[in-house]
């Protein structure tokens, strides 16, 4: 590959990886959702929170790029998307760059939502950028050890949903807690897809991911189990009367979901990247139909 064949403009995106973004606005809408039903919605903290969530993200493909260039593990064998920095695309002093003014934007509007939210959301916004270097850098790289999934759980589920309802409405509640696990586990399913595409340099490079731990089969096992159970939670909360028929809204999802659910035991290496891409696009529209009947639940 030629740095000549990319704009500038074009290799910045494929650094960034825009596809990945669902994963920073579906929590966000969940959260602000709820927060709507109850009455307590404001725009501008929701607003903050989404773009604290895509400085976030973006900072965590950076992050993940350079750090997996500078510990060796992406190689010539790779399958996924093109790694800028081991590409040779941008150097890697400005990939560093990118991903410290990444983060640094996202602790500035994370100052605001403290402003807003108290000490619970800086403590909240420094715990995520602390993750986001943690994840793949620092001298115990969580996705290195099998944690990667459990991160992104927490902090794109638990985290994202949680911290924007307690923004605006000054505290948590069982319900918010519920509707937080189906964007984390859809979400995490997309970091399984990716783990399940490298599991094999991975496995070479030493990066112990869950998949590699777990081996193939029992992978495509852990994907399928997230994906039931984000089914699951709405017919709960219907059924205990937590929320009305909308509620039921993302069964929709549901032809997409069962033929990603097939697509997974038969896809191998560079076809994985577009169950990835369909994965993240399920998690979105997911969270926006969910969104939508957590928004008029009653």
């Amino acid at each position: 590959m030629q740095e000549t064949s990319y704009t500038k403009f074009t290799l910045w995106l494929m650094a960034i990886r825009p596809k990945t973004l669902p994963a920073a606005v579906g929590p966000v809408a969940v959260g602000s959702a709820v927060a709507y039903a109850d009455g307590r919605f404001l725009l501008l903290p929701a607003l903050g929170c989404l773009l604290g969530a895509m400085f976030l993200q973006i900072g965590v493909n950076l992050a993940n790029d350079y750090f997996d260039f500078k510990n060796n593990i992406d190689s010539d064998e790779r399958v996924g998307p093109v790694r800028v920095t081991q590409s040779g695309l941008i150097s890697p002093v400005m990939v560093k760059q990118g991903m410290v003014l990444s983060l640094v934007l996202a602790g500035l509007i994370f100052i605001y939502l403290s402003i807003v939210g108290g000490v619970p959301i800086a403590v909240v916004g420094v715990t995520s950028i602390l993750a986001a270097l943690a994840y793949s850098g620092g001298p115990y790289p969580l996705a290195s050890h099998g944690l990667g999934e459990l991160f992104v759980f927490i902090f794109f589920g638990l985290v994202a949903v949680g911290g924007t309802y307690y923004i605006q409405a000054k505290e948590l509640t069982p319900v918010v807690l519920l509707s937080a696990v189906p964007p984390g586990l859809l979400i995490t399913a997309i970091m399984v897809i990716n783990n399940l595409r490298d599991i094999d340099t991975d496995r070479k490079a030493g990066k112990n991911t869950l998949a590699v731990m777990l081996g193939r089969y029992r992978t495509i096992v852990e994907y399928k189990v997230l994906i039931v159970i984000s089914y699951f939670i709405p017919v709960v909360m219907l059924v205990t009367g937590v929320a009305g028929a909308f509620i039921l809204l993302p069964m929709s999802t549901l032809p997409l979901a069962w033929s990603l659910s097939i697509k997974v035991e038969c896809d191998l290496g560079s076809n994985l990247n577009e169950l990835l891409a369909s994965t993240a696009r399920l998690s979105l529209v997911y969270c926006l139909l969910f969104s939508f009947g957590l928004a008029y639940r009653f």
